[in-house]
């Protein structure tokens, strides 16, 4: 057999490891997973498609959205964060509290928040970058420390009655268009933006990829890291304003397992927990299809129990897919 002939063998058929990888630039194996996925629900139930269920879809999966594309940055850069559900409850009843019982300016109680998601942030990024305690034994910490705070913070109560203009980018709807999707698309973008067209962004994937490396060509690692954790907190602050123009109160119950959600959410998308690969775009598809499953199950009339099985089954095979991706890498 002819050397060509042997190239040619190897080269085709493109495994499904090199196809998954290549269709993963953008997010396309997601892509694909959620058009599927719709065109099954819409055949099992008709409402599904409807405009009213589509916008509804739209507010459930905006929290996620956000906090995901702050995991994102994260994940890439090569770490994790498992505390942003902790995160965003406690943001969630200061949140509460200062625009009951302080009677905070709307503006400015927004603006608190968003800050207080930055400076939690900013606490894991400092132990992770400068400290140099990793990632995972950091957040896993923190997680228990900020939901304690929240819940005691409040009691274990929650704090109702948040005034109509701090609810309004969870709530309020503008030329037909719920905020909340306004909100979520201006993240989208910026977090994009941020990834593709900045310093910032090529020093996330550098170190992502090879911590050593950007080192030694002059990285400033510890400060990139440190950046995208109090990005990561502040778009959780920022969810966390989103979520209460939702509920209309602070629960410090709330969020819980959404760290999870949103590292499946990233991990669906294309990107690799290993750090170096992902991109918004497959966060953006990952995230839709958790919230269009949960969505569409609830309309077909599937058990909430089952749901959860569910849930989980996502995230063990958003690792494997991972672990398929790592190994057509080697």
């Amino acid at each position: 057999m002819s050397t060509s002939a042997v190239n040619d063998t190897n080269r085709s058929p493109l495994s499904f490891r090199s196809l998954l990888v290549k269709s993963d630039a953008f997010g396309g194996t997601a892509l694909a997973a959620l058009a599927i996925i719709c065109i099954v629900l819409a055949l099992l139930e008709p409402q599904f498609l409807t405009p009213s269920n589509l916008l509804n879809v739209g507010r459930q999966a905006s929290v996620l959205v956000i906090v995901a594309c702050g995991m994102t940055l994260v994940i890439i850069s090569g770490n994790i964060d498992l505390s942003v559900g902790s995160a965003l409850a406690l943001c969630a009843v200061v949140g509460a509290s200062l625009s009951t019982s302080a009677g905070l300016d709307p503006t400015l109680t927004i603006i608190a928040v968003i800050a207080l998601g930055a400076v939690v942030g900013a606490i894991k990024g400092a132990l992770v970058a400068w400290v140099g305690i990793n990632s995972f034994i950091v957040t896993l910490g923190m997680m228990t420390v900020l939901r304690g705070a929240a819940l005691s913070f409040t009691g274990g109560y929650p704090i109702a009655g948040v005034p109509d203009d701090v609810r309004f980018l969870g709530f309020g709807i503008v030329g037909g268009i719920p905020v909340p999707l306004i909100v979520t698309a201006v993240v989208f973008i910026l977090v994009a933006l941020l990834l593709v067209k900045t310093v910032i962004g090529r020093h996330i994937y550098a170190i992502g990829g090879n911590e050593t490396s950007s080192h030694i060509a002059g990285v400033p690692v510890a400060r990139t890291k440190f950046l995208t954790f109090v990005i990561s907190g502040a778009l959780c602050g920022l969810a966390a304003v989103v979520l209460l123009g939702r509920l209309g109160a602070g629960l410090p119950t709330s969020a819980q397992g959404l760290e999870l959600d949103a590292i499946a959410a990233v991990i669906l998308g294309g990107a690799s927990l290993f750090g170096g690969r992902g991109s918004v775009f497959g966060t953006l598809f990952g995230a839709l299809i958790l919230a269009v499953l949960q969505n569409g199950l609830n309309l077909i009339g599937v058990n909430s129990f089952i749901i959860q099985i569910l849930s989980g089954a996502i995230i063990i095979l958003a690792v494997l897919l991972d672990r398929i991706r790592a190994g057509s890498a080697r």
